[in-house]
Formats: C-alpha cells, structure tokens, sequence
C-alpha cells in the first residue's frame, strides 16, 4: 500500500508543478506607452505584450531586466 501512496504522490506532484510555474509578461499601456511587467496574459486591447515574439518570462526580475533591452519601452 505504501507504493501506491508513494506513486499517487509522486504524480500529483509532476502534474502540479508546471500549474505553479510562475509567468511574467512584458506589456505596454496603448494609451500612455508605459511599459510595466504582469504576471497575468492581458485580455485587454489597451495592453499589448512587448517582449521579443511575445516572450514568457519565468522571474519577474528577468522580465523587469527585459523592459530595459525591449525598444519601444526605452524613455527619451
């Protein structure tokens, strides 16, 4: 019984974990061009995402590092 526990275990983890992976998205604000870091997709059409071909981020200090490499998000 014990390695059935083990089993049921062992797979409820490997199929949660990809449900707790954190996602970042680098969006840009339509109206004000301000660009900020998400962690939820935008539904919105005033917010479109700006990272290279749509780009996921896993941290969000990876995604506030994108911000400053991502074009349309450099301040002049």
């Amino acid at each position: 019984m014990n390695m059935k526990l083990l089993a049921f275990a062992a797979l409820a983890a490997a199929t949660a974990t990809p449900a707790l992976a954190a996602s970042f998205y680098v969006v840009q604000d339509s109206a004000t061009k301000k660009c900020t870091v998400v962690d939820t997709k935008p539904t919105v059409t005033t917010s479109v995402i700006v990272s290279p071909d749509g780009k996921v981020y896993t941290t969000k200090d990876e995604a506030e590092a994108a911000i400053k490499t991502i074009s349309v998000c450099e301040t002049k």
